[in-house]
């Protein structure tokens, strides 16, 4: 990807810490972790499982409160917000998660899916939600055909594009995918990276792509951040990331983008059953 102009960061994330409670104690899933992304930019996380990488994008988008350290946001620091002070601010940071399925109401259709964000942002019209979510749909590639079915009926690429309509409701300024392609098969993670650098494209919109696969990385990112065991090992520019990498994990991840059993944690994933009665073949569902 082509690189912004240098700037200062739309976010900042500054010597960020996570902690989980467990019974033996404190548990440090994210340590000290720092990087910077400009308006309009495109950050990966990578690393293996188990990284803190999935903690560290629930961080950022405040599903989880860090123990320390400051997330600014185009000047505002949400780490230590209450939730009172951070509800009119979630609309600017959205998140698309890892299972496409897991993350839908199965028992919503795919317009009611995406219409529901604009409802809870106030948009009190129905026919203007089912409107402004019929764009939406169609802008992911979705047909019109598909608006009225639910989850069940999509198969996986779909189901994901609706996640991504979904996110793009609020019109927000920051997009964390977290591992949003790692389920897909190969080709279809291909269509969703495509998706995604149109809409940025289309709308600035600022990106942090979670993944655990450099095959990924290099096609959505302009630099990267490689985490290991909680804490930042390298980062840089991606594509001098990739052609020379410094710290041995980072090459032990560049030879699992080739070979999924070349690093511990990284496995072939099982083919994926098809989905019961998708409503298309991937892409625009035609």
């Amino acid at each position: 990807m082509s690189r912004p102009a240098a700037q200062s960061p739309f976010l900042d994330v500054e010597d960020l810490v996570v902690d989980y409670s467990t019974p033996a104690g404190p548990v440090r899933a994210v340590d000290h972790v720092s990087f910077g992304v400009p308006r309009g930019g495109s950050l990966a996380v990578v690393g293996e499982s188990g990284c803190g990488k999935s903690t560290l994008a629930r961080a950022i988008v405040r599903l989880l409160k860090p123990a320390a350290g400051r997330l600014v946001l185009d000047g505002t620091d949400l780490a230590t917000l209450s939730e009172r002070r951070l509800r009119p601010l979630r609309r600017r940071v959205q998140m698309v998660f890892q299972d496409p399925y897991g993350s839908l109401d199965p028992h919503l259709t795919a317009e009611e899916i995406v219409a529901e964000p604009l409802r809870l942002a106030g948009v009190r019209d129905k026919g203007e939600r089912r409107r402004r979510a019929g764009e939406l749909l169609d802008r992911v590639g979705l047909p019109t055909t598909a608006r009225e079915r639910r989850p069940a009926e999509f198969s996986g690429g779909q189901r994901q594009r609706i996640g991504i309509a979904r996110a793009l409701a609020s019109e927000p300024d920051l997009l964390v995918c977290d591992e949003a392609t790692s389920a897909l098969d190969v080709s279809v993670q291909a269509q969703v990276l495509d998706l995604l650098r149109e809409l940025q494209a289309e709308t600035g919109i600022t990106y942090i792509v979670i993944a655990h696969h450099l095959g990924v990385v290099s096609e959505i990112s302009d630099d990267v951040v490689v985490l290991k065991a909680g804490r930042v090992v390298e980062s840089g520019p991606t594509a001098a990331v990739l052609s020379s990498p410094a710290d041995p994990y980072t090459r032990a991840l560049r030879r699992a983008a080739l070979d999924p059993t070349a690093i511990r944690g990284l496995k072939p994933r099982a083919a994926a059953a098809p989905a019961a009665a998708a409503v298309s073949s991937e892409g625009t569902g035609k």
